[in-house]
């Protein structure tokens, strides 16, 4: 990762389009991110409440959207970062796809990091992960938004979701027979066990993966809906056109998503292309409402905190999964005679004898981690640090 200090606040307070930055995009990514943090570390993960878990398997929770919001932001970001041509006329295209590939090498190799962090073993180690998958997903949706016009990327779109339908519901699954969206016989499942092998998968799930390699494509999509929608935030239309348009095709797009999830179920785990859509519609209508009122209303109160996180999302993300496992790494001695690392150590004793509730004692526990993070990322932006990856 790169540090670098701004020399003003200008780059980072701008609420211009013109300028390449919407305070409401940084609003809206740090507020997914800080809920990424929350879900991902709560106190006790044998108590958690039932919409900060995933789904099981076909359905959602308001967890589940945390990921393709995220995708989805990546998109939207790739247009402010790659839709200004001129400033590229040094560099030319050839420099900025090498800039694209060595970024999403980089994204890709940080996952693969905690993948590996602190065994480092490599025939056990995780392939897929979330950084991994932000990865592709940047990389195939930024040489696409270069490429391409918007009414190509929204063919593409098309296909990609049609052809995942076909494939997941048509074409019979190796060693089963016919095809099937059941966890562990469906065509992705089979993709990953022969192309990854079971030994480095998500170790839950033991023959498939989350962020497997044949639900990227999906993933894709999602990234290319936040391109489409980038593009039309970055055009020459008034914000109140805008705003419109972007409720009217959030709003269709979740429909139906909502209609293909009786004939191919919203499924985060298979990124069902019904999930895309009702993922990808929802996370239109959060920036919309977003925009309005923080870029069109200038509304400011509990912003910036929010926008702190945004601006530093990959570096928070990738800190707040590696701390807690140095910390499990450091065993502290407990009265029974038992070793427990220092993060369970500090929860057992400072949080839970708070509560008389497990479950509420958990959710204080993850919001007491989110809170030490606003407070570091508070002072990251007061004194303008960026870490850009």
């Amino acid at each position: 990762m790169q540090s670098f200090v701004s020399t003003s606040t200008a780059n980072v307070k701008s609420t211009s389009v013109a300028s390449g930055r919407l305070l409401s995009l940084d609003f809206f990514r740090g507020l997914t991110v800080a809920a990424m943090i929350l879900v991902n570390n709560p106190g006790d993960w044998g108590h958690i409440y039932a919409p900060l878990e995933h789904a099981a398997w076909n359905g959602w929770t308001p967890t589940d959207l945390i990921f393709p919001f995220f995708l989805f932001i990546v998109g939207v970001s790739i247009t402010f970062a790659l839709g200004g041509a001129g400033k590229f006329e040094n560099e030319g295209k050839k420099g900025i796809v090498g800039k694209i590939v060595k970024r999403s090498a980089t994204l890709f190799l940080l996952g693969l990091f905690l993948n590996f962090f602190p065994k480092f073993d490599i025939t056990t180690v995780r392939i897929p992960g979330v950084l991994q998958r932000i990865a592709l997903v940047y990389l195939a949706c930024s040489l696409i938004f270069l490429k391409t016009t918007s009414r190509q990327q929204v063919t593409l779109l098309a296909v990609l979701l049609i052809g995942y339908w076909l494939l997941m519901t048509l074409v019979p699954v190796p060693g089963v027979g016919y095809p099937n969206l059941e966890p562990e016989t469906n065509l992705a499942a089979w993709f990953d066990r022969t192309l990854i092998t079971p030994a480095h998968v998500y170790k839950p799930a033991k023959v498939w993966d989350p962020e497997g390699l044949l639900s990227t494509l999906p993933a894709i999509g999602t990234g290319l809906l936040g391109v489409l929608t980038g593009t039309w935030l970055r055009a020459d239309r008034s914000p109140a056109e805008k705003i419109a348009w972007l409720f009217t095709v959030g709003c269709l797009t979740t429909l139906a998503g909502l209609i293909w999830n009786s004939f191919f179920p919203i499924n985060k785990a298979l990124w069902s292309s019904s999930f895309v859509l009702l993922a990808g519609g929802l996370a239109m209508l959060g920036l919309a409402i977003c925009y309005w009122v923080i870029d069109v209303k200038n509304y400011r109160r509990g912003v910036l905190p929010f926008v702190a996180f945004g601006i530093n999302a990959i570096t928070v993300f990738f800190l707040s999964g590696l701390i807690p496992r140095i910390m499990n790494l450091i065993h502290v001695d407990q009265p029974d005679g038992t070793k427990t690392g220092l993060k369970e150590y500090l929860y057992r004793s400072f949080i839970a004898p708070l509560f008389s509730d497990p479950t509420n004692a958990s959710l204080a526990g993850a919001l007491t981690f989110v809170l030490i993070w606003f407070g570091i990322l508070w002072w990251m932006y007061r004194k303008n640090v960026i870490i850009k990856v």
